[in-house]
């Protein structure tokens, strides 16, 4: 196997190992690029033969750019530590058939599950995400938040990744509200325009195209739950940048 599996941690020790373990299915090695973990996130990966190296966050692009240097193979299995690979996308690289074919990125379909529950409505399923690239042609962007690869020839697949993103709402409501805060920071650096009805039109059009033109409407409150979380991550972020803005000319 001459795959390299990157993962990005900071206080992951609950799902470091299920990670690791996914990856070593696949990949002669595995690194870990660690903002400082608190916990036994290192004491863990280190454990199961993982290399861990420290850096202070840079964004979650930049994360993963620094960590490709020390990656020896060619070919990159970029997790994050709450994703494992289906079995489907196990066979998908197990099988090296991806080295017959002109592609050198492959976008995965995401299986998303709150707690035992797996989200597959409401614009949540199908959701893209590239974890599987060559490094000598595709990078990663250099994005504070929502990984993608800058790729000159990107597969989609209907191969699974699975994301054991969030236990409870408590927790994904304070991962939407960190994920804004850093949306909405890039977006200020970029200078992109706002006013007043920027959130709402965004809001809004979120919810209508998560609960009608994504179905959420055929799932009961499940889909008006999850369309409104929708809505509440796109509404919230453009308010935080219109705040970005009034603070800065104070």
């Amino acid at each position: 196997m001459n795959v390299s599996g990157l993962v990005i941690t900071f206080n992951e020790e609950k799902n470091i190992e299920d990670c690791i373990l996914s990856l070593k299915r696949v990949c002669d090695e595995v690194i870990i690029i660690d903002s400082f973990s608190k916990d036994k996130t290192i004491e863990i990966a280190e454990s199961l033969g993982a290399k861990v190296y420290s850096q202070k966050f840079l964004g979650d692009g930049l994360q993963r750019v620094h960590g490709l240097q020390f990656c020896k193979n060619d070919w990159i299995l970029n997790l994050d530590a709450d994703e494992r690979l289906d079995e489907d996308s196990y066979q998908l690289i197990k099988s090296e058939s991806y080295l017959k074919q002109p592609y050198d990125a492959y976008n995965f379909r995401f299986r998303h599950f709150l707690g035992k529950q797996e989200i597959s409505h409401s614009g949540w399923y199908p959701s893209y995400t590239c974890r599987f690239f060559n490094k000598q042609t595709a990078t990663p962007a250099t994005t504070k938040v929502h990984q993608s690869i800058q790729a000159k020839n990107l597969k989609n697949t209907k191969n699974h990744i699975i994301h054991y993103g969030w236990k409870d709402f408590h927790q994904i409501i304070g991962k939407y509200n960190l994920y804004t805060t850093w949306q909405a920071e890039e977006y200020f650096e970029q200078g992109r325009k706002v006013n007043f009805f920027t959130p709402i039109t965004h809001g809004v059009w979120s919810f209508i195209r998560c609960y009608i033109l994504k179905k959420g409407i055929l799932h009961g409150l499940d889909g008006i739950t999850f369309s409104m979380l929708q809505a509440f991550s796109s509404y919230i972020k453009y308010v935080k940048l219109r705040k970005l803005y009034e603070e800065s000319k104070l």
